[in-house]
């Protein structure tokens, strides 16, 4: 490309040595020098390779708008084709911060025409370079295209596939001191490793990887809670080792149960909790001579106090549950028996798990929507359910979880699962105390995880979970640390900034 002093030299044959009469013959043409020197003068001011140095600061964007009327929009396309896929992955409460137009030129472009020509000279490198710079423009960060904005706005970052990729993971069982026995899966003979090289893959976009740092700045002086039953506590676990890679936290508070621990972040001020909870309602198990029976007492329009009576402390609370409704239950509300699940009583009306469930959550979320007490900012996230995988038999019964590869797309059925149907209910209960809470104020948001850990049987212990408790089962329910599990933590993150309105 031609520079604009070259082309000025072409048009106006500027460097040929204009002979000026000999000295006797001087005086008659003076006048037409000075005039022809003039124009010079004035053309070399507007076509100068560096006008800006004259430009005001505040003239600047006025500059760009006369000479680019097409907005950065007009970047040729051969450039647009260079940009990475990883655009569309950018949080929408970032595109929507982002600033509008040219009239919010970063601050390093006002420093004159040098760095502004440097920027414009690289477009017409080497593909390659070209590609380089794009990775890293202000173009790309400031001023997308609206289709691009469109396109991660209406993306669906629980909509999607696991891709094959071996990346170093971040954390492992040495690097980790919090990981439980039961979830330490190569401790207790796990021998295959593929299970850890594969990454949740949006189909519209791409999913961040977590950044401890970022996240840890990001709840500095709040307090984050987990409520729901041993799943929410794998969820916590992994949480809890991905975050002690950047500062080590400290063991404050466990029950004589182990079910409600307490860790903290000194130099974050940031205290991080699991309280455990069954059903998230009120419920508990009948005793037969001093044997526990297997039967519940379910109470289903009063939350378990046990959790609740934290939530007024909580700025984030991660909900979850499903697990412990397939047993048998007693339904009650107020003094009156609803129903029962699995009871086949014929006095009793049957009801079903989903409707046990969506009863329970819908309790806990009225709860969370009525409560006077609770901090103006606290933000509620629903991580939806985490299907089991026991295949030939259940947990009792000889089931196992021996894949060691996911499923594809093509081999899960959506509509025939069961897994799924609970999760429907779940965010259907969730779409509708937002509804409700948006009135008063309250925040709630989803970590929908059932659609890819539908996929990821090879991520459960097995055998592998060194079974002290119930010798000779197999754990299909919870997940190996590290493992699909510390995915939860990313698609979390990603929720977490947006529904907090955080950047």
């Amino acid at each position: 490309m031609k520079s604009l002093s070259t082309l000025f030299q072409q048009k106006h044959q500027y460097g040929k040595r204009q002979r000026c009469p000999n000295i006797g013959r001087l005086v008659p043409f003076m006048l037409p020098c000075v005039f022809i020197a003039t124009i010079f003068s004035t053309i070399f001011l507007l076509y100068s390779p560096n006008p800006l140095a004259i430009i005001s600061k505040e003239g600047l964007d006025s500059f760009f708008r006369h000479e680019q009327p097409q907005g950065l929009d007009s970047v040729p396309e051969q450039l647009t084709k260079e940009q990475p896929q990883g655009l569309d992955s950018v949080p929408e409460q970032l595109t929507k911060e982002q600033p509008q137009g040219l009239d919010s030129v970063p601050e390093q472009l006002m420093q004159g025409h040098d760095s502004v020509e440097k920027q414009f000279q690289e477009h017409d490198q080497h593909p390659d370079q070209k590609s380089k710079f794009l990775n890293n423009s202000f173009f790309q960060e400031h001023d997308q295209h609206p289709d691009q904005k469109k396109k991660e706005i209406k993306c669906d970052l629980f909509k999607g596939h696991w891709v094959r990729e071996s990346r170093e993971h971040l954390y492992t069982n040495s690097s980790c001191a919090t990981i439980p026995e039961s979830k330490n899966c190569f401790k207790h003979g796990r021998k295959d490793r593929d299970f850890l090289n594969w990454r949740w893959k949006p189909d519209e976009c791409e999913l961040p990887r977590i950044d401890a740092k970022t996240f840890l700045q990001i709840v500095q002086q709040k307090k984050m809670a987990f409520i729901g039953d041993s799943v929410a506590r794998n969820h916590f676990e992994s949480l809890l080792c991905l975050l002690s890679q950047e500062e080590i936290p400290k063991d404050v508070y466990k029950d004589s149960e182990d079910r409600f621990r307490t860790w903290y972040f000194p130099r974050h001020d940031f205290t991080l909790m699991v309280l455990w909870s069954k059903f998230l309602v009120a419920g508990e198990e009948r005793m037969i001579n001093g044997t526990a029976s297997g039967v519940f007492d379910v109470q289903m329009d009063k939350v378990d106090i046990k959790w609740a009576k934290y939530l007024p402390d909580i700025d984030y609370a991660i909900i979850s549950a499903g697990h412990w409704f397939f047993r048998l239950m007693y339904l009650h509300e107020g003094e009156n028996i609803r129903g029962c699940v699995y009871c086949n009583e014929p006095n009793v009306t049957g009801l079903t798990v989903d409707f046990a469930l969506r009863m329970a959550i819908r309790a806990a979320f009225n709860y969370i929507n009525e409560c006077k007490n609770c901090s103006a900012h606290l933000v509620t996230l629903l991580r939806t359910f985490a299907p089991a995988h026991f295949a030939n038999g259940v947990w009792n019964t000889g089931g196992n979880c021996n894949r060691t590869a996911p499923f594809g797309e093509k081999e899960i059925d959506l509509g025939s699962s069961f897994d799924w149907q609970v999760r429907n209910v779940q965010v259907e209960e969730y779409e509708r105390a937002k509804k409700v809470g948006k009135k008063q104020g309250k925040r709630f948001g989803v970590v929908d995880v059932t659609r890819a850990m539908l996929m990821r049987p090879d991520g459960h212990p097995g055998e592998h979970w060194g079974n002290k408790w119930r010798e000779g089962y197999n754990d299909c329910v919870h997940w190996c640390m590290p493992g699909p599990v510390d995915t939860w933590s990313e698609l979390f993150m990603a929720v977490l900034r947006k529904e907090a309105g955080l950047t």
